[in-house]
């Protein structure tokens, strides 16, 4: 399994998370984790969150995942037990084992996120502002 450098993973996930207007934290090896609610701390938060719902356990929950193919970006995003996780997986990591080697490739990466839980990036988008006239 490869590495992607921060580079090019926020780059990644600026395109592929454009449209939500969410905040979010990137981890080292590429997860990435949705903040919701007041915008302070948003790292302090995504560590909690990814300490939490990063590191795999066999036979659990944490160790199920699904693959999605993205259409602004070359690769996949995997989920897992949490909707606000996601892992992104270049093609250069997958190989040529189809969907199951990405979602195990994405899977081991979240739990080195989540046992790690090494900041790179705080992407953190302001509310939208409503015209109350």
């Amino acid at each position: 399994m490869g590495a992607v450098d921060t580079e090019t993973l926020v780059d990644t996930w600026q395109r592929l998370l454009s449209a939500s207007g969410s905040p979010w934290v990137l981890f080292e090896h590429g997860t990435c984790v949705l903040v919701h609610g007041p915008q302070a701390e948003l790292a302090e938060r995504a560590v909690a969150l990814l300490r939490e719902f990063g590191p795999v356990r066999t036979a659990s929950p944490a160790a199920d995942f699904a693959v999605i193919d993205v259409r602004d970006a070359d690769g996949w995003v995997v989920t897992g037990h949490h909707q606000d996780v996601l892992t992104y997986v270049s093609p250069e990591e997958a190989g040529a084992g189809g969907n199951v080697a990405v979602g195990m490739c994405g899977r081991a990466k979240r739990h080195l996120d989540g046992t790690e839980l090494h900041v790179v990036h705080v992407e953190d988008h302001p509310a939208p502002v409503r015209d109350v006239c």
